[in-house]
């Protein structure tokens, strides 16, 4: 079985995160969501959800494309979570070209999806405010 990672807050879901979780879930057989948590979220990227984690993670395991959803709780995780959950493909968007090439030290294939142009979180909530 071929397993695939990726990771994201996903809040405010659309239709960019359900390509992303599709592309990446046709990359293997079972798809392990890492989830950034309230805290990590506010304490290391300076965001804020509208949703909480518990009601992001229920979204995300009501998504036919993803198999498991764990916490995301630093930055430094990506290495343990590879080797505990058995990981061959790290997934992330292009807007993290090259961050993440570290887990192909680790035997880890690392793919860069394109993003859906036209839509986004923070593109979501600036429409939102005007």
């Amino acid at each position: 079985m071929k397993r695939v990672i990726t990771y994201g807050t996903f809040d405010l879901l659309h239709y960019g995160h359900i390509n992303l979780l599709r592309r990446a879930k046709a990359l293997g057989d079972y798809l392990v969501v890492a989830l950034s948590t309230d805290e990590f979220n506010w304490n290391e990227k300076r965001k804020k959800c509208y949703f909480s984690y518990e009601q992001r993670k229920a979204l995300l395991e009501a998504i036919r494309y993803v198999d498991l959803v764990i916490p995301e709780e630093n930055w430094e995780q990506k290495r343990t979570d590879v080797k505990e959950y058995h990981i061959d493909t790290f997934v992330m968007g292009d807007d993290w070209e090259g961050k993440f090439d570290f887990l192909k030290e680790q035997g880890v294939e690392v793919v860069y999806l394109p993003r859906t142009p036209e839509i986004s979180t923070t593109q979501i909530k600036s429409d939102l405010h005007k």
